[in-house]
């Protein structure tokens, strides 16, 4: 089994990694099922084959494959429960690429392998994935409008010495679990990077919670509108001295309709 486990170090050293499970986990071959009552989408022979992307061509086939695939609403689910996500469409590269990687069975080759709590839990790769993405990046769509508020979803990335340009990972992406915030902190968090929270986000921050340290620094690109409770199950599980998992927890994703 590999023991590769390439980090994403957050600019104040506090990590989130890349690449994970040491464990076997399910196949991208899984049957689509029935979430909460909504109906997702079949997965196609097509859509099994997914062609690896590469820094040259990725813009460009995730635009076209975004006007072709408006998709924004996505069930995670693991043996916790499911977690209903919906993505943004003021951030159409990270939202493409999402629905992409989903539709392709991606994703059901994936897991959680990375938690820490009080900050996130992290999932999206396993050491075990046979399907192949491609060696690319996505450019950062950084948004005002959408902050690292406790339930944001957002793509994890390699850290700035390695990569300036803060470009998001291809796959590893975050749910924010974070905790509420004082008013010095918040303020101390605008005056480092440059922010003028709104009074909305800025009451967000003090009284649901989140982590306004990333915000300018990892690209935020959707959010968990059903299902936190079962983030907060994931956010419990014993982790050893690296914050991986005792217990493997493995997802598969699927778009539903609206």
């Amino acid at each position: 089994m590999s023991t590769m486990r390439k980090k994403f170090l957050s600019y104040f050293g506090r990590p989130l990694l890349l690449a994970a499970c040491l464990l076997p986990l399910f196949s991208c071959n899984k049957a689509p099922d029935e979430t909460n009552g909504e109906t997702t989408e079949a997965t196609t022979d097509a859509e099994q084959t997914l062609e690896p992307l590469t820094s040259e061509n990725v813009v460009a086939k995730l635009e076209e494959f975004g006007r072709n695939n408006p998709d924004s609403l996505a069930v995670i689910t693991t043996r916790h429960g499911s977690i209903k996500v919906r993505l943004y469409k003021e951030t159409p590269l990270h939202r493409a690429n999402f629905v992409r990687l989903t539709k392709a069975g991606f994703y059901d080759q994936g897991e959680f392998y990375r938690v820490v709590k009080g900050f996130a839990v992290q999932g999206g790769d396993s050491d075990e994935r046979e399907m192949k993405q491609g060696a690319y990046k996505i450019p950062q769509e950084f948004n005002p409008k959408y902050i690292h508020k406790r339930g944001a979803l957002a793509m994890a990335r390699y850290g700035d010495e390695r990569n300036p340009d803060k470009e998001s990972s291809s796959h590893n992406f975050y749910i924010v679990t974070g905790k509420p915030v004082s008013k010095e902190e918040l303020l101390a968090f605008e005056q480092k990077h440059g922010i003028d929270y709104t009074p909305e986000q800025e009451k967000t921050y003090l009284s649901v919670g989140g982590e306004p340290g990333l915000d300018t620094e990892y690209t935020v690109f959707g959010e968990v509108v059903e299902g936190m409770d079962v983030v907060e199950k994931i956010e419990q599980e014993p982790v050893d001295a690296s914050d991986w998992p005792r217990q493997i927890v493995p997802h598969t994703i699927k778009i539903v309709k609206e």
